[in-house]
This record gives C-alpha cells, structure tokens and sequence, in this order.
C-alpha cells in the first residue's frame, strides 16, 4: 500500500513539475515575442512600422491634434507633447494616436529625360541649349486655368520630383530622384497626359492624326525599347493618367505598368484596378474655405447640388435626383458650367451649405467631391462604382455618407435620411473634413502631408507587390530544358506584359 500510495505522489510530482514547466516555457515565449516585436493574436497589424510609408496618426475625436513631421512639431488645437521625434501624425487632447507608419526613408524614383514634347513643352515652354527640364530656381511654366485644372496632378509630380535635386534637406522629403534606375524603387513616366489630351486631342485641318494620338504611340514606341521597361515588363513604371480619356490608345499596351488614375470608370479590369493602380484626388475647382467659422446653423441651405444634370452611363441618378429634390424647399439643384462665373456661384453654394451632393456622371468621380471637402460641406457620395484616393489609410465614413444609387432614387429616401442626421453628427463630420482638406491639396512646393506626397506614399505602398511580382516573373527565366530538335540546351525568356 505504501508503495502505491509512494507511486502516485511521485506521478502527481512529476505532472506538477511538468505544469510548470510549460507555463514557464509559455511566459518565455510572451516575453520573448513583447521583445522582438511580434504581434500576438489581437494585435492591430495597423499599429506595426511599415517601411518607407510615412505616419498617418488619427486622432480620436477629431477635434484637435499635435502634427509631428520627423523633427519637426506643428501645433493645432493645444495637443500634448510625446511621440519619437522620428514619427509624424495626430494626437488629440487625450494622447490617443492611431499609428499607422513611421517614416524610413523616402521612396526613391528614377525619372526618364523624356523629350520635352511630352511634358513642359505642351505648357509652350521652349528649351534652350538641350535642355530636357526648366530651371525650377529660375522658371516655372504656369499650367492652364479652368477645367484643365482638375486633372493637373501630372505637373504638380513632375515639379516635385525635381525639386527633391535641389532641397536643402533632403531627409525631411518623401520622394527623391536617383540618377541610377538600379537604385530607383519606381520608373517615372513624365508625360502629362491629361494635358494633352484636353489641348491636342482634335485633329487640325492639315492633319490626319490628333497630336495626342501621335504622342501616345511615339511614347509607347520608346518606352517598350528601353532597357528597365524590358526588364520589369513595366510593372515599376507609373505612368499619369488622370483625365479618364487620357491614354486611350497607349493604355491597353501599356497595363503591366502602375496608373495613377481618377476612376476605373473607363478601363477593363484587367487593365485598371484597386490593386495595381493608384487613385489621386482631383484638383478642386472651387475656393478654399479658409478660416471657416460657420456652423450647422449658419448654413442654411441644406443639400446642394450644381452642375451636368443629363448625363450618361452612370450618370442617369442625376436626372432622378432632379425631379426629386427640385421643389424641397431648403435643397439647391440647379444646372451649373463654368461659364457665367459659375465657380464662384458654386463656391458660395457650397460655403453655405450643410451637404453637397456628389453624383457619378459619365465616370465614377468627379471634381465635386474635392469641391465639398476644401468647402466643408459633407459630401453625400452616390456613386456606387467609386474608388477613393489613399483609403487604404483614410476612412472616409467619418466624414462623408454614403447612399446606394438604387435607393436614393427611390421617392423621399435620400432627403428623409439627411434630414434624420443630427446636428451634433453633423458637427462632428464637419470638424473631420476641416481636418483632413489639406490632404487633398495641390502645392509647390509640396507642403507636409499634402496631395503630392500622400500620392507619393500611396505609390510606396505599391513597391512591395510590385517587387514580388517582378521576382515571381523571374522564376523560370533562366530554366534550361532540351532543345526540341538536336538535344540542346536553350533558355526560356520570362514572359512579356504578364501581371
């Protein structure tokens, strides 16, 4: 019996001593994961470092926020002290900070010294002496007003890329341009497409081909030559093509490289989609509401909505929404142009105005979105194709509402749903686009965390899967294998134009 009872004592021992063991062996492994940095389970992956992508910290309410940019601090709203000096974000009164990145170092572009037919020379810049590029120290070749202004990032890129040669500190930039295309993450195309498509489209008299056309396929002839599109297939190209009838002809040979589009609206999927290509704002057409001091109250109109009424494809909800909205006593739908100084009146509409609807027309997007964020009205977006500049880090719920086409269209939904939004929900909506408006705007020089370098960032993004499927092209590329008629040994190239 004593024996027995000296067997089991010496069994519970060893499974006690076996129990600790594992939990030992279990805070070990915590303690040695808290170290190295890698997530349990129910880590947000958002809050990780990502390489080369700069910091987007969102505050918590809105309402205020510290800006840090590398070593540089900006107040706004009395947000407190405490972030490395190496991240830039917001941080609200309360020291909440959603951390998204942390800048490394900045994206390293190689761009071509293409002819300057392609580029500031549709702007009548006349080089001297063999110049590819004008001296920006010296001059910089204004861009035309107007419409042409919405689809303008092309020149607003290229000015930036050339800057970042002359800058006095080039730590605190976000892009860079290498001389070496070895060195280059990316392949900048600089053709300002857009704008060749809205000045040289038509064809003249004594022509036979648009000079638009005739650009596009001398661009394609050239570029397909060169020595990196061949060894990428032109997946680390990106190529500019805002205007959605931009690149008609040269697009669809052209693909494997990274777009930086408007919309999808006009492009096959296969050619154009969310996960190869890079959606830029437009350039607002209205003015910035600077020193914005109104309130729910004071905006006395409550929807508002001018421009293209009759419009095709997906534009048909405009024309619905008409016949539904014109008679509510505190909505503006009305047609509107640029003639007869329509911005302005648009600008004014929109300042005074609670909700500015913004409806797909012939394409997904529109200008008017931009419109109502730089004038901090809340954009009602009906456009169920849509795809949004830099969402992959910006939550656009937090400040826009969303409706579906098939239900805005039905008798009361759309002004009986804006009507049941609170004036508190409103509000804060409101404090979120005066917040993020600046991310949406066009500078030269390029300000922190402006629409150039938050294209700049969303171009970073991209790299990782671009190198992976450069290398992924590469698998098979030295195989050697039986030559079919005499034994022999050939090599089989990578294929071409394959994504």
């Amino acid at each position: 019996m004593a024996e027995k009872q000296s067997s089991s004592m010496a069994r519970k021992s060893f499974f006690g001593l076996f129990l600790v063991i594992i939990m030992l062996f279990v805070l070990s492994w915590l303690f040695l994961l808290r170290s190295t940095g890698l997530p349990p389970r129910s880590f947000d992956p958002k809050s990780l470092p990502i390489p080369k992508l700069p910091t987007v910290f969102r505050s918590s309410n809105g309402l205020s926020r510290t800006i840090l940019v590398n070593n540089e601090k900006q107040r706004d709203g009395g947000g407190r002290e405490g972030l490395p000096k190496t991240e830039q974000g917001f941080q609200d009164k309360d020291g909440a900070v959603t951390c998204i990145g942390i800048v490394k170092e900045p994206l390293k572009i190689f761009m071509y010294d293409l002819d300057p037919e392609f580029h500031f020379g549709l702007l009548n810049w006349k080089p001297q002496g063999g110049r590819v590029w004008p001296d920006i120290l010296t001059e910089i070749p204004p861009y035309p007003g107007g419409l042409n202004l919405q689809h303008s990032i092309e020149y607003w890129l290229t000015l930036d890329l050339l800057a970042s040669e002359i800058s006095d500190n080039p730590n605190n930039r976000v892009v860079i341009r290498v001389q070496n295309s070895s060195e280059a993450d990316l392949i900048f195309v600089p053709f300002f497409s857009s704008l060749s498509y809205n000045r040289f489209s038509k064809v003249n008299p004594h022509q036979t081909k648009s000079w638009n056309k005739v650009l596009q396929a001398k661009l394609v002839k050239w570029l397909t030559a060169q020595k990196e599109w061949k060894m990428s297939g032109g997946r680390d190209h990106v190529i500019l093509s805002h205007h959605p009838n931009s690149m008609i002809d040269a697009r669809m040979q052209l693909w494997p490289a990274i777009f930086v589009l408007a919309d999808f609206g006009r492009y096959p999927l296969n050619i154009a989609n969310v996960d190869k290509d890079v959606i830029a704002p437009y350039r607002h057409m209205v003015k910035s509401y600077a020193n914005d001091t109104s309130d729910f109250d004071s905006r006395k109109t409550l929807l508002f909505f001018q421009g293209s009424i009759y419009r095709k494809d997906g534009g048909f909800a405009r024309q619905e929404l008409f016949y539904l909205l014109k008679d509510e006593e505190d909505v503006h739908f009305s047609f509107g142009s640029l003639k007869n100084d329509g911005v302005n009146k648009a600008s004014q509409g929109m300042h005074s105005s609670k909700f500015c609807l913004n409806i797909a027309g012939d394409t997904p997007s529109s200008s008017r979105l931009f419109d109502a964020i730089a004038s901090h009205c809340v954009p009602v977006i009906i456009s169920d194709d849509i795809e949004l500049p830099y969402e992959d880090v910006l939550d656009y719920s937090e400040f826009c509402v969303f409706v579906r086409t098939s239900d805005a269209v039905k008798e009361k939904y759309l002004i009986e749903l804006i009507r049941s939004i609170s004036k508190e929900e409103w509000t804060q909506m409101w404090e979120k686009l005066k917040e993020v408006e600046p991310l949406f705007e066009y500078h030269y020089p390029a300000r922190n965390g402006d629409a150039v370098q938050m294209i700049w960032q969303s171009l970073a993004r991209k790299v990782p899967s671009v190198k992976m499927k450069i290398n992924k092209s590469r698998r098979f590329s030295n195989t050697v294998v039986p030559h079919q008629k005499d034994g022999g040994l050939r090599s089989i190239p990578a294929p071409k134009n394959f994504w």
